[in-house]
């Protein structure tokens, strides 16, 4: 590799790495045009295995607006992000795909109306496919793998294994 196809390659992790944490805040702050954003047109996310659905990342920016509205408190740690390049084969555009575990802890209204301490949290694997566009990269999928799931007994958050 020359030192110029490294550094491209270093610039291009920093930019996948930049979009995995928009995504993890847009996510936690509720910023459901900035999610739409991170999205080509034509992007899809799926999260099934969550007891969500899966779609147009619009539909989806949707949805999840409706229902994580009840947890004031979330909070994405993404990590173990395993990240390769590839390019398409029909097409002139860079392509990536990155593998990624998660923690997500959060919390329904405290008494009061503040957040609370953490009451469900899940982990499992992110599979993010993403495509460098003219504005940037952008996510093309991203499918939810939730590997567990902890929560008090009586929210009717059921717990998978």
């Amino acid at each position: 590799m020359t030192q110029r196809v490294e550094l491209a390659t270093v610039l291009d992790r920093l930019a996948v790495d930049g979009l995995i944490t928009d995504y993890a805040v847009a996510v936690d702050d509720g910023d459901w045009e900035a999610y739409r954003e991170l999205f080509t047109p034509d992007g899809r996310a799926d999260y099934r295995s969550a007891g969500g659905i899966e779609g147009e990342a619009r539909t989806v920016a949707v949805w999840l607006a409706e229902n994580l509205g009840v947890f004031p408190m979330r909070q994405h740690l993404i990590v173990n992000r395993r990240v390769r390049f590839g390019i398409l084969e029909r097409d002139t555009g860079d392509t990536a795909r990155v593998q990624a575990d998660y923690v997500n802890p959060m919390g329904f209204p405290g008494s009061d109306g503040t957040s609370a301490p953490p009451d469900l949290v899940c982990g499992g694997r992110y599979a993010f496919g993403l495509l460098r566009t003219d504005e940037g990269w952008r996510l093309r999928e991203v499918v939810v793998h939730e590997k567990w799931r902890r929560a008090p007994a009586g929210t009717g958050a059921a717990v998978t294994g």
